[in-house]
């Protein structure tokens, strides 16, 4: 399938066993043929590289020495693919469609006002979906739109979305390298809702496109739950949206709200060391992360309620299950 575009594909890898091995399989069988794969392993201690090297040619390997965290490894990535346009972001926990690419592209050619774009996202091995897009609660909580939902229940258009998940995601190089790409403090967890949130403060729309299918382990590496992704999802939603919410001020009894019932949540659930230690660390960094939301803000191009509107606002909506 013939393109004017030259997309660069980067997986970063780490102890993915032999998900990673299916997931470049499903790369190797693409109808649009990417310019480069990009493969950077964050130091694994499993055999998950064991024998790729031979079995994939026209991969590229890149070793790390230590785990960088996953907003490093695809910066590095990204800047290692400068003679391409457009990058499709793959966790190796992710199986793509053999039109996956082709459908991604085709969706660039329809929209090309939009800088980046979200994949159709099912949970592997279920008929159930694992997401069609990213939501963004102005308490600054985040989930994936239609998770654990039906696939018989789902029927989305080519819409806006506010963010991709970074899973299976795509986005142009460029816009990705002036923003500043992902936000290498938060090392993992909710860096791509937060690069989404600095895309839309800069006028960078975002759709979701429903034939652009993958299938997604989810949390193959490390538990949903476990105290690393407890601790970094709950500081680093703290960090998003000191750094991006226009309206701070005016939302910020919600943020509060929102982090007293984590919590009291994640303490009920035995996990209250990480979680407070989330926040006091979140805390421990205001002064550096309010120095960046200056920038950020002094560079927003749009207005506030552009961005809010994109935004859910029911205030109970992060709270119950069935979120939309």
């Amino acid at each position: 399938m013939p393109s004017s575009l030259s997309i660069a594909v980067v997986v970063v890898n780490w102890n993915s066993d032999t998900y990673l091995y299916k997931c470049l399989q499903s790369l190797e069988t693409q109808t649009l043929k990417p310019v480069r794969i990009i493969v950077v392993d964050n130091a694994s201690t499993d055999d998950s590289l064991e024998g790729l090297e031979e079995k994939f040619l026209d991969c590229e390997f890149i070793k790390l020495e230590s785990n960088t965290g996953f907003s490093f490894a695809n910066n590095f990535a990204v800047e290692k693919a400068d003679n391409c346009d457009w990058i499709a972001f793959l966790n190796p926990d992710a199986f793509a469609s053999s039109d996956w690419l082709e459908k991604l592209s085709k969706a660039v050619e329809e929209f090309p006002e939009c800088a980046s774009f979200g994949s159709h996202m099912l949970r592997h091995g279920s008929n159930r979906i694992d997401g069609t897009g990213d939501v963004y609660h102005v308490c600054g909580s985040a989930w994936r739109r239609d998770h654990g939902v039906l696939t018989s229940k789902i029927e989305r258009e080519m819409q806006e979305i506010f963010s991709p998940c970074a899973a299976a995601s795509f986005i142009r190089r460029d816009v990705f390298s002036a923003v500043g790409g992902f936000d290498e403090n938060f090392f993992a967890y909710f860096e791509d809702v937060d690069l989404g949130f600095r895309l839309q403060l800069k006028g960078y729309a975002c759709r979701y496109v429903p034939d652009a299918v993958v299938e997604h382990v989810g949390s193959a590496t490390t538990s949903r739950y476990s105290d690393f992704a407890v601790y970094h999802g709950q500081r680093n939603l703290v960090w998003s949206y000191i750094r991006n919410m226009p309206r701070f001020w005016h939302y910020l009894p919600q943020h509060i709200f929102f982090n007293l019932v984590a919590l009291t949540w994640f303490t009920l659930k035995g996990k209250a060391v990480p979680v407070f230690r989330a926040k006091w660390h979140a805390l421990k960094e205001f002064p550096r992360v309010w120095a960046l939301r200056k920038i950020t803000q002094e560079e927003r191009v749009v207005d506030s309620a552009t961005v809010i509107n994109k935004m859910s606002r029911s205030f109970w909506r992060p709270y119950y299950k069935g979120k939309k």
